[in-house]
């Protein structure tokens, strides 16, 4: 089986629902990863402390606010080359030549023929994977939650 038709039958028979699905699972897998840690950078915060005139305050209380991610859109991409090309070569020669002397005549003659088929297939696949993912404010009730907290 040549290249360029391995390339064409892997990219035919790429699992395309699978593959969108795994790009799903990551995705969610990576958000939660990224909400996991803001929660964690929030409770950092919370319990890291700095004296101003000699009062104590926490980071939330002096404004400080985790970042939150979200992730905007992903893409999938695949893209396939291939070219195919074939020639064929032929040639035939020859020559002849005589002599005469002494009553005698001589005659040569040679035949040359080649035939030459060539093929060249070249093939070349890529993909890519790409996900944007953006910035966004803590969740409102989250932060009046650990407003709250502060108070009391």
């Amino acid at each position: 089986m040549s290249a360029a038709t391995r390339t064409t039958q892997a990219l035919v028979t790429a699992p395309l629902p699978q593959i969108i699905e795994k790009l799903g699972l990551a995705i969610a897998e990576g958000q939660f990863a990224l909400d996991r840690n803001s929660v964690e950078m929030a409770r950092m915060m919370a319990e890291t402390e700095v004296e101003i005139d000699g009062q104590r305050y926490n980071l939330l209380a002096l404004g400080f606010t985790p970042s939150f991610y979200a992730y905007t859109e992903a893409t999938v991409e695949a893209k396939l080359s291939f070219t195919l090309s074939e020639s064929t070569e032929t040639s035939v020669g020859g020559s002849v030549s005589g002599r005469v002397g002494a009553g005698l005549y001589m005659a040569a003659a040679t035949v040359s023929a080649s035939y030459a088929r060539k093929f060249s297939v070249e093939a070349s696949g890529s993909s890519s994977i790409a996900a944007r993912l953006v910035s966004l404010p803590p969740p409102e009730q989250f932060m009046a939650l650990l407003r709250e907290r502060q108070r009391g």
